[in-house]
């Protein structure tokens, strides 16, 4: 056991009256717990809700998007999909999609409609737990026109089940400009309602089969890019470098986390306002360490003379104090971390802080631990309450020996 340890230790935790600067010193732990625990629990449920979201949008997106900007390129994507199909991956699937008009009776909107393959079971599965009202559309033609449409679109719409709709797509329009007639008009039935939880979405898209899409859109028979579904939806950023380096400028390669990017950007930085706003908790109790080494130096000048008189060097002075400094950083740490698992345990096993699944599609606020999260806190909150003993620890070792036992 070296001598800096043991002394910093007694200086710490040796039996002695309560005075002013236990009491600070106290405070300086209480405050550090307070402040990790708060960092722990809140980072936890941005954890929480980011995950929710995740989940909620990878459920209805793909993981990977490639898109073919040029007509040579969409040429490239039926071998591209062959060899995509080739790997271990849960779906390759066509697509294509544009923007229409979409009429019904008074009302009309401007929408995205969307072509995929209805043939493909996996590529369905993504409807499965979203269908509102109605059915998935099924993977034989029954001669009809049918559509999934967004739950917030077909209220605006007033629509429902088995209603007609009138489509115009802007190449509809540009032929008829062209030729002095009048766009053709596709109609369609709506077969079912879909909420996918994304509002986006649910108020502005339209599902039908590829074959229809291209016909209504101009497409021919061929396609605009190719969507890849994963085993893992981490490893489509691998993947995207991967298929980047592979593809031409004429590809455009986006991947899950790409298609809300705006979204994941404010989530992260109220992440971080909300770390550094908590951090500030912690920066007061540090302060308090700084006023409790200081005033400890002034009561402990004579024991810091007969030390160096003893031999201790100016570098042994120093390090007493900052090892203070920094044992009370570990304890009120430690004690944080054990407060924010306890609030994490009492929440997801009694759910101290219910929500109305009705309004918020959960039963209760999420929370998710991350050691990451660990790490960045402990590692603060330690690394600043030993920063704040350096300057007490710098006027300890400047004492002069003979001076602190003399003034005694």
């Amino acid at each position: 056991m070296k001598l800096e340890h043991f002394i910093a230790r007694r200086y710490l935790f040796a039996k002695h009256k309560i005075n002013f600067i236990t009491i600070i010193s106290y405070l300086s732990i209480t405050g550090i717990t307070i402040g990790v625990a708060a960092l722990i629990v809140v980072l936890s449920v941005f954890n929480g809700f980011s995950n929710l979201v995740t989940s909620y949008l990878i459920s209805f997106d793909p993981h990977i998007r490639i898109e073919a900007v040029s007509e040579a390129a969409q040429k490239e994507l039926p071998q591209l999909q062959t060899s995509l199909a080739k790997e271990s991956l849960q779906y390759v699937t066509p697509y294509v999609k544009g923007k229409i008009v979409v009429v019904n009776g008074n009302l009309n909107q401007v929408v995205e409609l969307k072509g995929i393959d209805f043939t493909d079971e996996k590529v369905t599965e993504n409807f499965e737990g979203k269908m509102l009202l109605g059915d998935i559309l099924p993977q034989q033609s029954t001669g009809t026109s049918e559509i999934l449409i967004g739950a917030y679109l077909a209220d605006r719409m007033q629509a429902a089940i088995g209603d007609t709709l009138s489509i115009i797509s802007p190449s509809s329009v540009e032929k008829a400009i062209a030729s002095f007639s009048l766009p053709k008009i596709y109609k369609v039935v709506i077969k079912g309602i879909f909420l996918s939880n994304n509002n986006e979405y649910d108020a502005s898209l339209i599902f039908c089969p590829l074959p229809e899409a291209q016909n209504i859109l101009s497409y021919k028979n061929s396609m605009q890019g190719i969507e890849i579904k994963l085993v893992d939806e981490q490893d489509a950023f691998p993947l995207k470098e991967k298929l980047q380096a592979r593809l031409s400028d004429e590809f455009i390669v986006s991947t899950w986390y790409d298609f809300h990017k705006d979204l994941y950007s404010v989530m992260n930085i109220e992440r971080w306002v909300a770390y550094a706003l908590l951090m500030m908790i912690i920066a007061v109790a540090v302060f308090n360490i700084l006023g409790s080494l200081s005033m400890s130096v002034l009561e402990k000048r004579r024991d810091i003379g007969i030390l160096k008189v003893k031999g201790a060097t100016e570098a042994s002075i120093k390090k007493i104090f900052l090892l203070q400094g920094f044992y009370v950083g570990i304890i009120g740490t430690l004690a944080g971390f054990a407060l924010g698992l306890l609030v994490y345990y009492l929440q997801t096993t009694y759910k101290l802080y219910p929500l109305n699944p009705l309004e918020y599609k959960i039963d209760a606020i999420p929370m998710n631990l991350r050691l990451t999260d660990f790490f960045a806190v402990g590692g603060a909150s330690i690394l600043l309450s030993t920063f704040a003993a350096l300057l007490p620890a710098k006027k300890a070792s400047e004492i002069n020996p003979v001076e602190a036992i003399k003034w005694e």
